[in-house]
Parts: C-alpha cells; sequence; structure tokens
C-alpha cells in the first residue's frame, strides 16, 4: 500500500462514517447521496490504486 491508495481509503472511509452520522440526524436525502457517492468513488479509488493488481 502507498500513502495515495491509504488516503483514498481512509477518506473513504470518513465519509461512510459521515454517513451514517447525517442518518441519525435526519439530513435531506440528497445530501446523503452525495456523501455516499464520495464516499464509494474514494474507496473505490483506493482499492484501485493498490499494487496488488498488478
Amino acid at each position: 500500500m502507498n500513502g495515495t491508495s491509504t488516503a483514498l481509503i481512509v477518506v473513504g472511509l470518513f465519509f461512510a462514517g459521515g454517513i451514517i452520522s447525517f442518518i441519525k440526524q435526519k439530513m435531506p436525502k440528497s445530501l446523503i447521496v452525495l456523501l455516499s457517492i464520495g464516499a464509494a468513488m474514494c474507496l473505490v479509488a483506493g482499492v484501485m490504486r493498490l499494487e496488488v493488481w498488478n
């Protein structure tokens, strides 16, 4: 794991925690969807940058 993939995975997990918090606070659904898309993109980008795939 290099630094970039680690950072992307950590940010994705941080956003996932934010999703859970926003659901508990009953925030607007559009905001939750936007945050979940961002979390998924960060997690996928971090996993794809792992050197396991080479």
